[in-house]
């Protein structure tokens, strides 16, 4: 019995890692880029955008909806107390990470935007794009580990725990959720990556 919960468990977080992954494929912004580094309130902008823009507000919606279909977690329920509280959640989760990044690459001087390579191969593009998610440019125009989004992603997922019942606030499941979240970065960065081109392709759209 134990392990067809968590076998169930395990298909619900597929389906939400899923249907999020689909959402954050398709850019919030960074497809048209320049080269010169974004000041502090550049970043600040950037990341509220990606916090509080209608993209986000929608991808926050989408997953406490999803969650409120699981019933995940469990402990809060149904209706739309339930839901709300989802939502809240999704939008504090968001909030959270941007505003840790932003300390983050603005104290380190690390540049938060995804730069596409695009004119290559599909091998090439797609490697690009995990280094570009684990790699991230410097002010200077170097290049170094991204702690800005490490850093936020595990952070946020430790925080995020607090207001969740008991048995989710542990250091495993912050973990798991934290490189959850870097899983969804990846895809963006691939959305980022290959998005123009789809547009372009299939919507005959510059």
């Amino acid at each position: 019995m134990k392990d067809l919960q968590l076998q169930e468990r395990m298909y619900r977080r597929v389906r939400i890692v899923l249907v999020l992954g689909v959402s954050a494929a398709i850019p919030v912004s960074g497809l048209a880029q320049t080269v010169e580094h974004l000041d502090a309130a550049e970043k600040l902008h950037l990341h509220a955008k990606r916090a509080f823009g209608p993209s986000a507000i929608v991808r926050s919606a989408a997953r406490a909806g999803l969650q409120q279909r699981s019933n995940s977690p469990e402990e809060w329920g149904q209706g739309a107390t339930a839901y709300g509280k989802r939502f809240g959640s999704a939008v504090a989760q968001s909030s959270i990470r941007n505003a840790l990044a932003f300390g983050l690459d603005s104290t380190l001087h690390q540049d938060p935007r995804y730069f596409r390579l695009g004119g290559a191969g599909l091998w090439r593009r797609s490697v690009h794009a995990v280094r570009g998610t684990m790699l991230t440019r410097t002010d200077s125009g170097g290049e170094t580990v991204s702690t800005w989004r490490i850093g936020s992603a595990y952070g946020t997922a430790f925080l995020a725990n607090q207001w969740q019942p008991d048995r989710i606030n542990t250091v495993r499941l912050g973990i798991q959720h934290g490189s959850i979240t870097l899983a969804f970065d990846l895809i963006s960065s691939l959305g980022s990556e290959f998005w123009p081109d789809i547009k372009k392709t299939v919507f005959r759209r510059k």
